[in-house]
């Protein structure tokens, strides 16, 4: 059967439907297991972090959201690899269950006032195999679903794909919201923390389940039946053949990784630091915010396979330039509503934005490399941009005192990325059969 003829047709058929459930599955647990540290970062850090200043604790809190970031481009060069050789489906095994285990330890994990500076250190482990592990399953499932999906509607299909990464915000809020008003904040702290930790391994094991109903895209079989007698590096490949893709790409994806972890990763710790809510106040905030992006997504998805990829990228980059500083400045405003105004308005540029990277960075590459080549490039991009948003932003509202500084610093990005879409050759990539 002609891949390009699978891919096409109108109807799902029931493994493309399962492929979908498999990846979205997946990617929330992924992103569950990364949300979870960025919204419990004013906890972590007087665990782990304490001193005499609540910002350093802070700082040192996203600072090892960071670390987790340096190592998701060498997660994505090994498993991308390995994926472009002996497929898709078999890595995101490893990937799935490595982030399980490593974000259940954390939850297992001693504090500073019982070990020491061995915690601190623990900690750091466990983020860099969560980081490693992301860089295959970040990847590899956007990867999977786009080989399966209709070639008409890929947007909305990598869309439904992506948004599953914003209901982990959702999930993972409300049960810290629901453990923080159920009991004392000595006994959260001391114990209640640890509970979503630890429902990260079995949330891993019902994606395996899922995930073992799947296969791979007959795209992909027959690039492995091709290269079944010739010796083949999709490293090698993947630099000779993609290298200036590839570069498009960590531009593209930098923004809404960006975007996206100042949204996910950010606003609960910056809205009680520098918004003065509380921490039940702004779980609920960002929560809501959360679940508005994963209904909107999809609309962003669906909007591009009509209009293209590039059209959505400029207008969403404009979009971003325009309503960054508002909303970071209502963010911080101290008012719940209109706290919760920023957020959302925040949401719908980058979810037109949204409607066209996350599709274009797997839909700019070749069957043959598509895991190696986009695994590099976007995890260069988010360890450049989104794992360093949360560190930059804490630092320019402490080095400046100004609430809404952050915003300042999406809005000029936005503007270098809108130029760079306007005056390079990005293509438009909807509909490529390859």
């Amino acid at each position: 059967m002609d891949a390009s003829a699978f891919a096409s047709g109108t109807r799902s058929t029931g493994i493309q439907k399962r492929v979908l459930a498999g990846g979205s599955v997946g990617q929330f647990i992924e992103f569950y297991d990364f949300t979870l540290y960025a919204l419990s970062a004013v906890t972590l850090a007087a665990l782990f972090f304490p001193g005499e200043s609540t910002a350093v604790g802070l700082l040192s809190t996203f600072a090892t959201f960071g670390v987790a970031f340096l190592v998701r481009p060498l997660g994505g060069l090994f498993f991308g690899q390995l994926g472009d050789r002996i497929g898709r489906r078999k890595v995101l095994y490893i990937t799935l269950l490595t982030i399980g285990v490593a974000t259940c330890a954390i939850g297992l994990l001693p504090t500073y006032e019982t070990v020491g500076a061995l915690a601190p250190a623990l900690l750091v482990v466990c983020r860099l195999l969560q980081g490693f592990s992301a860089g295959g399953e970040s990847v590899g499932a956007p990867a999977f679903v786009f080989e399966h999906a209709p070639v008409e509607r890929r947007g909305f299909w990598l869309n439904i794909t992506i948004s599953a990464t914003a209901l982990p915000s959702v999930v993972a809020g409300t049960l810290l919201l629901v453990l923080s008003r159920s009991m004392s904040d000595d006994a959260f702290s001391e114990w209640g923390w640890r509970i979503p930790f630890l429902l990260a391994l079995p949330l891993a094991f019902v994606g395996l389940w899922v995930r073992a109903r799947t296969e791979e895209s007959e795209a992909f079989r027959q690039v492995l039946e091709k290269a079944e007698h010739k010796e083949s590096s999709p490293l090698r490949e993947a630099w000779r053949d993609n290298k200036v893709r590839m570069g498009q790409v960590i531009v593209v994806m930098g923004m809404t990784a960006m975007g996206f972890y100042f949204l996910s990763g950010y606003f609960v710790s910056y809205v009680q630091t520098s918004g003065d809510l509380s921490r039940e106040q702004s779980l609920a905030v960002n929560a809501v915010a959360m679940l508005f992006y994963a209904l909107l997504l999809p609309v962003g998805g669906m909007i591009g396979d009509r209009v293209g990829r590039k059209p959505m990228l400029v207008a969403g980059a404009a979009a971003i330039a325009l309503a960054a500083v508002p909303c970071f400045m209502l963010v911080t405003s101290g008012s719940l509503p209109l706290a919760m105004l920023g957020q959302l308005l925040f949401v719908v540029p980058l979810c037109i934005y949204g409607g066209g990277c996350y599709t274009f960075f797997v839909e700019i590459f070749t069957t043959r490399t598509r895991f190696t080549s986009a695994a590099i490039s976007y995890n260069v991009a988010y360890a450049a941009f989104g794992g360093t948003a949360p560190f930059v932003g804490t630092a320019l509202v402490t080095a400046t005192g100004i609430p809404g500084s952050p915003g300042y610093y999406v809005a000029a990005a936005a503007l270098v990325v809108l130029v760079l879409l306007l005056t390079t050759r990005i293509p438009e990539t909807r509909g490529r059969l390859h």
